[in-house]
């Protein structure tokens, strides 16, 4: 829950520095492309002044708007100045856009003491958030008054303007952010989901396995009960019951723990111990259950004391569950465990002739829940949780474990953990 809380902070944290960063970007652009906008007007009223600073169809009929002259039309003043202002206005739009201003505008043509004045066709309701550019025009229409003739841009709400320009810009990146925190919503509620299904699994196989242990205990009661009085040849055989019990009892143990890795609890106990002994005990229990099930096992281990430090428990449940992984995928299994002693390490090698894995699938066999592809043996049953739990355990040994196998060659598992001295090469 904390770390939960942790990451949805930081998260929070990042998507407000994001919007902090596009905000500032944002104002950089703006500030760009005002700049931009200022440098095409001062292009625009060079052009328009040069074009009406001579005599000409448009420059005339303007002047003939503002001083009010129909001589030389067969129209009256007021059809002369609608077609003026018509004509001025087009001639403006054409400027502009070729410049690379697309937006709304108007204009007034006006003298200081606004005894000639000519507006727009077009004209903002309101005067509010205006930016006015005007031009002084020189030439003839100025010359025609005798005054000082001003052509005064108008345009309404240049940041929309500008916003828009840099729709490129912004767009994208606000469409990255919501594809980032929707990523992140789905990303937390999976794993939320994923936690759920975890705590609801635990506590299922919490409750199935104490239920396991009552009838494992009634078992090993019974072998005792058994003992008195049996026929010597048949001891054998209630040896193996009892080993099995006492096998599938710690089997049942483990499935407790691992819900406890699942939260990544600290169940590991490591304590300096001489493994030799229990791994030849592990061998031996192997070997007897081999004699029944047409097994071919043979081991080696060094005479020198293995130092290590280990959880038993954990440790022997990681190579039991190997040795049981290369019975179960042979059809006529022959085993075969070893150790050696390496630069300060004590590797096991267990080495079986079963089906063997192809090289894509030994990336892929300790990950949780996944089962190897099984051609013909498909009779094998299991969950997929025994290699992701050896692998587990021998990480917190610190150690490591090594895949050799080829498909249909067998496979060699190799189980490397460091001794706590160097012990004597044999």
């Amino acid at each position: 829950m904390k770390k939960r809380k942790l990451y949805i902070a930081i998260f929070i944290t990042t998507i407000c520095a994001l919007f902090i960063v596009q905000y500032q970007y944002l104002k950089i652009g703006l500030n760009l492309a005002k700049v931009q906008f200022n440098k095409n007007i001062g292009i625009v009223s060079q052009d328009i002044k040069q074009d009406l600073a001579t005599k000409n169809q448009l420059s005339f009929l303007i002047g003939s708007a503002l001083i009010k002259d129909e001589s030389h039309f067969d129209l009256s003043i007021a059809s002369i100045q609608d077609a003026s202002q018509y004509f001025l206005n087009d001639f403006i739009h054409y400027r502009l856009s070729a410049n690379g201003i697309n937006t709304d505008f108007t204009y007034r043509l006006f003298t200081r003491d606004s005894s000639f004045y000519l507006k727009s066709p077009n004209v903002f309701k309101t005067n509010k958030q205006l930016v006015t550019y005007p031009i002084e025009l020189v030439g003839y229409l100025p010359t025609l008054v005798k005054q000082n003739v001003i052509l005064e841009l108008q345009f309404k709400d240049l940041n929309s303007y500008f916003l828009w320009q840099l729709n490129g810009l912004t767009i994208p990146s606000l469409l990255c952010i919501i594809v980032i925190i929707f990523i992140f919503i789905w990303v937390l509620k999976s794993v939320y989901w994923q936690h759920k299904v975890i705590t609801t699994t635990n506590a299922f196989i919490n409750n199935l396995t104490h239920e396991l242990k009552t009838p494992v205990f009634s078992i090993g009661l019974a072998t005792k009960i058994l003992e008195d009085g049996i026929d010597p040849k048949k001891q054998q055989f209630l040896n193996i019951i009892r080993q099995q019990v006492e096998r599938l009892n710690t089997h049942i143990d483990k499935v407790l723990e691992l819900g406890k890795l699942e939260f990544k609890r600290n169940i590991f106990n490591l304590k300096t111990v001489d493994f030799k002994p229990s791994l030849i005990k592990i061998c031996e229990d192997f070997e007897a259950l081999s004699a029944l099930q047409n097994i071919q096992f043979t081991y080696s281990v060094n005479e020198e004391t293995l130092l290590i430090k280990a959880d038993i428990n954990h440790l022997e449940n990681a190579i039991s569950n190997i040795l049981d992984n290369a019975q179960k995928y042979s059809e006529s299994p022959i085993i075969h465990l070893k150790t050696r002693l390496i630069k300060k390490q004590l590797a096991i090698i267990i080495s079986d002739n079963g089906i063997g894995i192809n090289k894509k699938e030994k990336n892929l066999i300790f990950k949780k829940y996944y089962r190897v592809s099984n051609g013909n043996l498909h009779k094998v049953k299991g969950y997929g949780l025994g290699l992701s739990y050896v692998k587990e355990v021998i990480n917190k040994h610190k150690g490591k474990v090594k895949i050799d196998s080829n498909l249909g060659q067998g496979t060699t598992v190799t189980i490397v953990i460091s001794l706590v001295y160097d012990c004597q090469k044999k």
